[in-house]
């Protein structure tokens, strides 16, 4: 089976063709593939499928301890460039089927003729507590405490089609993130577990996170947590509606339009290499 090599800011998966290979169990291969000593290495598995209903393409993901998750804000603009590059489908704008619904991706063209960026509308958020999901009592999930066993934190929940909870601190690099990420991911208030951001303001419109992703670990990136953070900035008054967002990978440029509530992530998109799975 052939597969494809990709990532968006360091966020990187591997892709697999669905045109032309049929995969049978997605989920364990994901967690073969994503092995960094004994596979290709990557955070993820990212099937590249022929539409099924209004789409130009369709995407599944899954993470690197094999379960499916609904959406991956990075994967989406590299599985634009796959289509694109490779000739899947030529459209621009272009509709990518997700888990989480239908996704416009507006593409920028190199001098190469290939995809470089991408602008992607991630839809709008989703605040309600229930649908986020995250177990509180309040109408929404905005400064909203939770415990570790080491401290107690303040988060802001926010799900962008997957659950999301953005904890702003003073100093993002002291944050003990291999220890208090998995705590807060596998926390009793997230029926589904949860991606988890901490978040430095530099400014209304800059900030630096650092992210553990749920079922994958610490990542370089992840675009959804991106758009994330910029909703759960401007629901605590952090930060503006607009804002450049620092990542351990690169940077994402993140807007929360006002007209129609819907949010807009930019970034780049960049093929690796391809080569051949045989196991």
């Amino acid at each position: 089976m052939r597969f494809t090599k990709m990532h968006g800011l360091g966020n990187d998966y591997v892709y697999v063709d669905c045109f032309e290979h049929t995969v049978d169990d997605p989920a364990n291969l994901a967690i073969a593939v994503s092995d960094r000593h004994f596979g290709v290495g990557s955070d993820g598995l990212i099937l590249v499928m022929p539409p099924a209903e209004e789409g130009h393409v369709r995407m599944r993901m899954f993470n690197a301890d094999g379960s499916e998750a609904q959406m991956c804000g990075n994967g989406i603009r590299c599985v634009a460039k796959y289509a694109y590059d490779h000739g899947r489908a030529a459209a621009n704008p272009m509709l990518v089927e997700t888990a989480a619904g239908v996704k416009t991706i507006d593409l920028e063209i190199g001098r190469d003729r290939k995809v470089a960026a991408a602008t992607v509308d991630m839809g709008k958020p989703i605040l309600d507590p229930e649908a986020i999901p995250v177990l509180i009592r309040q109408a929404k999930a905005v400064d909203v405490s939770i415990k570790t066993a080491s401290r107690a934190l303040q988060m802001t929940c926010v799900s962008m089609g997957n659950p999301h909870a953005v904890i702003f601190v003073d100093d993002v690099a002291a944050v003990p993130l291999e220890s208090l990420g998995p705590e807060i991911e596998n926390n009793p208030m997230f029926p589904q577990r949860v991606n988890v951001h901490f978040v430095q303001v530099h400014s209304p419109t800059e900030v630096t996170m650092r992210t553990w992703e749920r079922g994958s670990g610490v990542t370089l990136a992840c675009g959804t947590g991106a758009s994330a953070v910029c909703v759960a900035g401007a629901l605590t008054h952090k930060t503006g509606r607009s804002v450049l967002a620092h990542l351990p990978g690169g940077d994402l440029r993140l807007q929360w339009r006002t007209g129609d509530d819907h949010v807009l992530m930019t970034g780049p998109a960049t093929e690796v290499f391809t080569g051949e799975w045989t196991r």
